[in-house]
Formats: structure tokens, C-alpha cells, sequence
């Protein structure tokens, strides 16, 4: 009997030592499977949406937007609605220029809470609130511009405040005296005041990139347009925000741009440059022209019905306003005296120059279009389908710089042409200096070795020759430009030798001379030069032009 018990005990304890590690496996399995599922919602596995092609419907939720996951380009131009007036170019085929992993993720938003893993693709686009109501006059209450929403200790005396030239490259203070909404002097020709516009003119989207602009300078830009375009003829206008990260342009932003009539903002939550951020915003956009613009101009009073008016009549044109000069420590408006075309030198730099006398001749009337071996990139316009289906703008570029050059280049020698409309004008601040936060010189550089690469053919030595830092940089790597040589071979493009003989023969003529720069630093010497007019009247507050 005591034998039985004590194997009994025996056994008893055997089996408690397996229960206790039994369970002791079972807490670490489910801590393991615990860590495990964390990992999984923190890190999601990469989609492979791009390679399936298709398009996720937008989703609206009242608290957080819109939220959609971004795929390619030409997929969502595909989805967009087609005007019987204005049908896609014929003879092009699709060009799909952006790969997903190029294009952002949408930002968390303020108020509500997201679902993350839903939240790593796409970007949001913020709820635009109801058109204004029937019998409200424009400008009334409640589309009067707000202020900049001053931080706790801000605008108390205007002389404790820097000017902003460290952040901005301009005199911000002064800026934000100056209402978001002013009247421009007439500076157009006396026949472009007699120009009847078509009704059927194509529509626009007018996309704006920014990178902590200034307040007051990208809001102006967006009231410029809104109070010069007609709402015909003015589809969306789209804001890129570029991660920025001034306080103001966050939830005051959204707030702010939710109450304006056809503004859709877009933020990203990874740095794109102009370059990508434009294509971003192309990609969103639903007019059948697009217009790029920077986030610090100002547009005259019929500055779009001659840019869509040219653009129905050629629509395989590159076209761009006269640039008019904002003074940026003043804020006072110059215009151009005479016209001036862009061109470039042997190191990709670009320029302004007066028409020369052989293009002069050719031109019917002082208000015709001015041909143009380049355009600058402040506003430049073009038919959205020959954007798309030409190549967009290179995606391999990074940040900003020389893409203009591209672009012009591009389309000249592959059957388009480039112009300056005389009859449009846009004003420009052309900062003092470019802020650090703008500053990505190699990055141009490398942006200029790939239009050498693609498109000078042999003749790309004369700039290695001109600069050698883009000659040591080649050398030590070769960019891969195999995409955009491929998109050369299938429109048909001619060789840079054509260039130099039908566009801009000056060029191979040309020594080191130095031109008027398109990087405005100095307007005393512009007015010197006759290059400029006097400063015309504008309304900016007479107590603040002494500032030095």
C-alpha cells in the first residue's frame, strides 16, 4: 500500500514539472505571437498595387477627407472625363512617367484617427465645402482673405521682426502688410485689350508646388488667380504642399483653403522637389490644359485667355507669359520694357535676351506669339494630353533646377515649338538669395548631365567643356537615362544639330559672355540696362519702402 502511494506521488509531481512547462510554452508562444502581430501593423508588407494596375475609388470620410491610394498616372488620367470639344491628341501613344514608389503617403490628420495601414499609400486631398451660395457678391464677407495667424509674442513692433530674407529669400515682413488681394497697374499692349475670346475655349488647372512658401505670398498667388481667371475657363487650382513644415501651413492652411471654391490641397509626408511635386499635381488634375505656377506670383488681368486661346489653335505648344518682375525687398511691380525670349548657354544655364531682329520680322503683329528657344519655369502652360504623352517632366530629375530646359528642349526637337505670349503677363518675386532650404546645387547639376546625356547628342562635350564639376561628376557616374532615350526613339525626335540650325543657331556662335540671368539679383542694374521700367504703382504701405 505505502509503495502504491508513493508512486502515486511520484507520478503526481511528474505530471505538475509537464503542466508547469506546458503552460510556461504556451505564454511564450502567445508573447511571441503578440510581438509578431505589432511588428505586422507597424510595418505593413509593401503592396503590390503597382504591378496589378488598377485604381482604388476615393473614399470620404467628413473628419479626414479624401483618402485614395495613388497608382500611375496614366491610369488616373484614364478615369478622368473627356470634353466633347477638346479629345486626346491623336498619333501619341500612353507614357506612364511615374512609378508608384515616386509618389506619396498621406499625412496623418489632426483630428479623427486613421487606420495606418490604409494610410501608407495615396496622400489626402482636403474637403472643399459647398460653392458659395446663390446672391453672394464676390469678395463679400465671407471670401474677404484672412490674416497670417500670428504665434503667441508675434507682431508687436515691425522692427523686432526679421525680414524673413534667411527663410524666404524676400522681405516677408512687408509681404504681410500688403493685402492678399491687390490691384496690378495695366501693362499689357493696347491691342491685347481689344482680344475677343472664343466661349469654347479649353479649361485649366492651375498646379502650385510649394516648400514652406510664405504666407502671404503663395495665398496671394492663389487669390491673383482666382480674381483674374474666368471661372469658365478655370477648372481647379491645386496646391502641393512639399512637407512643409512652418505651423501656419498645416491645420490653418487646410481650414483656410477648405473654404475657397475649386482649391484642392494635397500633402505629401516625404520631400518631392518641384519637379515630382508638379507631376503629383498633374496627375490630380481634371483641365484639359495644365499651367505650372510658383507659389509667389501674381497675375494681370487676362493673363489665361490668351494662354488657352494660343494652346487650342497649337495644342503640341509649350507656352509661358511674360515674366514681370516683383521687386522682393519692396513688393513693387516692374514690367518688362520691350520683349525678351529665354535662351541658354553651353553650361545649361538660362537666360533672358532681347527678340532678336530675324525673329522680329517673322512675326505678324507686336502681339504674336514670340518664338522661344526656352521658357523659364515660373508659369509655363500646356495641353494636358501632349504633357502626359510627350514625357511629362523627366521623374529621374530630382528636386528642382534646369527642368524648363528640358522640357523646351524636349518639345522642340520632337515636332513641338515653344512660345512667350506677349498679351499674358504673370509677375514674379525673384528672391535675393536662395534660402538653404532651397539650395540643392548638385542636384542641378546632375539634373543638367542628364539633358546632356539625353538630348545634346555629341555636341553634350561643349557643356562638359563649360563645366566641370558636371565632367567630373559623369565620370564618376554615368546616370541611367535608357527611359528617356527609349521615349526619344518613339516620338521621333530630331538630333540637337537640328536645334542649334532652326531653334537657337546663336548658340554655336555663342563665347562666355555673360546674359541677363533668369536669377534676378540686382534691379538697379536692370534699369540701367533698359532691361526693366520704372517701378509702377501698387499698394504697398508707403512706411515700409525705406527699408534697407
Amino acid at each position: 500500500m505505502r509503495s502504491q502511494l508513493q508512486l502515486a506521488s511520484m507520478f503526481l509531481r511528474k505530471k505538475c514539472r509537464y503542466g508547469s512547462r506546458k503552460l510556461q510554452f504556451l505564454l511564450l508562444f502567445l508573447m511571441l505571437g503578440f510581438l509578431l502581430l505589432m511588428v505586422t501593423t507597424l510595418n505593413p508588407p509593401p503592396s503590390n498595387q503597382s504591378k496589378e494596375g488598377t485604381f482604388q475609388p476615393v473614399e470620404f470620410n467628413p473628419r479626414e477627407g479624401y483618402q485614395l491610394d495613388f497608382v500611375e498616372t496614366q491610369e488616373m488620367l484614364e478615369t478622368q472625363e473627356e470634353s466633347q470639344q477638346y479629345y486626346p491628341l491623336d498619333g501619341l501613344s500612353p507614357f506612364i512617367s511615374l512609378r508608384e514608389d515616386e509618389l506619396i503617403m498621406a499625412v496623418v490628420s489632426p483630428t479623427g484617427k486613421r487606420n495606418h495601414s490604409r494610410a501608407r499609400k495615396g496622400y489626402r486631398v482636403v474637403k472643399q465645402q459647398g460653392r458659395r451660395p446663390e446672391g453672394k457678391a464676390e469678395g463679400g464677407p465671407e471670401s474677404q482673405p484672412l490674416s497670417l495667424p500670428l504665434q503667441d509674442g508675434q507682431g508687436a513692433a515691425a522692427g523686432e521682426r526679421p525680414l524673413g530674407l534667411e527663410t524666404h529669400g524676400f522681405n516677408e515682413v512687408l509681404s504681410e502688410r500688403i493685402a492678399l488681394r491687390r490691384d496690378l497697374p495695366e501693362v499689357r499692349h493696347p491691342l491685347c485689350l481689344q482680344q475677343k475670346y472664343d466661349s469654347s475655349l479649353p479649361t485649366a488647372s492651375v498646379i502650385i508646388c510649394f516648400h514652406d512658401e510664405a504666407w502671404s505670398t503663395l495665398l496671394r498667388t492663389v487669390h491673383s488667380i482666382m480674381d483674374t481667371a474666368p471661372k469658365a475657363f478655370l477648372k481647379d487650382i491645386i496646391l502641393v504642399d512639399d512637407l512643409s513644415q512652418q505651423g501656419p501651413l498645416k491645420s490653418a492652411l487646410s481650414e483656410y483653403i477648405s473654404k475657397l471654391d475649386g482649391v484642392k490641397l494635397i500633402r505629401s509626408n516625404k520631400r518631392l522637389g518641384v519637379i515630382r511635386g508638379r507631376m503629383l499635381g498633374a496627375a490630380r488634375a481634371t483641365g484639359d490644359v495644365l499651367i505650372f505656377m510658383d507659389s509667389h506670383c501674381e497675375c494681370q488681368k487676362g493673363w489665361l485667355e490668351p494662354l488657352l486661346a494660343r494652346l487650342s489653335s497649337s495644342r503640341n505648344s509649350v507656352v509661358s507669359p511674360v515674366i514681370d518682375v516683383i521687386d522682393w525687398k519692396t513688393f513693387q511691380y516692374y514690367h518688362s520694357v520691350g520683349l525678351h525670349r529665354g535662351v541658354f548657354d553651353w553650361k545649361l544655364d538660362f537666360h533672358w535676351e532681347p527678340v532678336p531682329e530675324h525673329e522680329e520680322k517673322v512675326r505678324q503683329s507686336p502681339i504674336s506669339p514670340i518664338r522661344s528657344p526656352a521658357v523659364a519655369g515660373a508659369v509655363v502652360a500646356m495641353d494636358r494630353h501632349y504633357f502626359q504623352n510627350t514625357g511629362a517632366y523627366d521623374s529621374d530629375m530630382t528636386m528642382w533646377g534646369a527642368e524648363n530646359l528640358e522640357l523646351s528642349i524636349r518639345t522642340w526637337l520632337c515636332g513641338g515649338s515653344v512660345e512667350i505670349i506677349p498679351c499674358s503677363r504673370v509677375g514674379h518675386v525673384y528672391r535675393n538669395h536662395f534660402p538653404r532650404a532651397f539650395s540643392y546645387e548638385e542636384a542641378i547639376v546632375r539634373n543638367k548631365i542628364r539633358i546632356a546625356e539625353t538630348w545634346l547628342d555629341s555636341f553634350k562635350e561643349n557643356f562638359y567643356k563649360h563645366d566641370t564639376v558636371a565632367f567630373l561628376i559623369s565620370k564618376a557616374e554615368k546616370p541611367d537615362c535608357s527611359e528617356r532615350l527609349q521615349l526619344q526613339k518613339r516620338l521621333g525626335c530630331r538630333n540637337f544639330q537640328w536645334f542649334l540650325s532652326n531653334v537657337y543657331p546663336e548658340l554655336s556662335q555663342s563665347g562666355d559672355t555673360p546674359r541677363f540671368s533668369g536669377k534676378i539679383t540686382g534691379l538697379e542694374e536692370l534699369l540701367q540696362k533698359g532691361l526693366l521700367s520704372s517701378p509702377l504703382a501698387v499698394t504697398v504701405p508707403p512706411s515700409t519702402l525705406n527699408i534697407t
